[in-house]
């Protein structure tokens, strides 16, 4: 296998138990549990050899063969989605040039985001990842959020070249203001999907958990605290709105674009 998508779900989840269960209704009225609606999105990507539901929890799995999905259970261990990817590749026992972490709280994930992180890494990137410019609407509700002490998006701060320098679930870069419609805002979004190739995958496990992973609870910031490069790939939305299910209050506003966008 060359490529091939994982996806990291487990129940006990801080902020959410149970989220990757929780029912989104779409726009025919039908629910699909938010595992099945982000297996979905990840079946939808081209040229992918095999997708995966990475868990170590049996409601999870039962649900994920219910709706035809391959299952792999992984180690209760795994502290975040990266190492339970990388739990999983050892399990598989296979080595793909192409490992992709979609992780099961992203149902609104283009397929062309994946695209573009697998071609930067088939073009020599060791670890890829998308961001996307905020809009003034998503900007002001990433300030919201954090006004109410809700833990939303994350954002993602770059070099010139497109290396990541720091991702925070605080919105940064600071800039003190709120941004009009036809204004262009100086901040990105993070979206929580990942590319790496197995060795990148490795030195992620060697390199062990670190403070400021623990501190912001971003799994991402273990390669950027051992120097290991981060590739930021920028992708254009081209019209859909993105928004990942972190609280409860999320369930909402995705139903909201699966009804609005005419997602089954």
């Amino acid at each position: 296998m060359d490529r091939v998508i994982l996806i990291p779900a487990r129940y006990a989840s801080t902020r959410y138990p149970g989220k990757p269960l929780v029912g989104l209704q779409g726009a025919s009225g039908v629910t699909r549990s938010l595992i099945e609606r982000s297996w979905r999105a990840a079946s939808g990507v081209a040229g992918v050899d095999a997708v995966y539901v990475a868990t170590d929890d049996a409601r999870i799995a039962d649900a994920a063969e219910g709706f035809g999905a391959q299952v792999v259970m992984t180690s209760d261990a795994c502290a975040n989605g990266t190492e339970r990817c990388a739990d999983a590749l050892a399990r598989l026992g296979i080595a793909p040039r192409v490992v992709v972490n979609l992780q099961g709280d992203a149902p609104l994930t283009p397929a062309w985001f994946v695209s573009a992180l697998i071609e930067a890494v088939e073009q020599g990137a060791q670890m890829a990842t998308p961001v996307l410019r905020l809009t003034p609407e998503t900007h002001a509700r990433f300030i919201e959020d954090r006004r109410a002490g809700r833990v939303g998006g994350t954002t993602a701060v770059m070099d010139a070249e497109g290396n990541a320098l720091y991702f925070s679930k605080e919105v940064l870069p600071y800039t003190g203001r709120i941004y009009g419609a036809a204004e262009q805002v100086p901040a990105f979004h993070h979206v929580g999907v990942y590319a790496y190739t197995p060795d990148a995958l490795k030195a992620y496990m060697q390199a062990g958990p670190c403070a400021l992973e623990n501190l912001e609870g971003l799994e991402q910031l273990r390669f950027l605290y051992n120097g290991l490069p981060v590739t930021c790939v920028e992708v254009e939305a081209e019209g859909r709105e993105f928004w990942e299910l972190n609280n409860p209050e999320d369930v909402a506003r995705i139903e909201a674009v699966l009804q609005r966008e005419g997602w089954e």
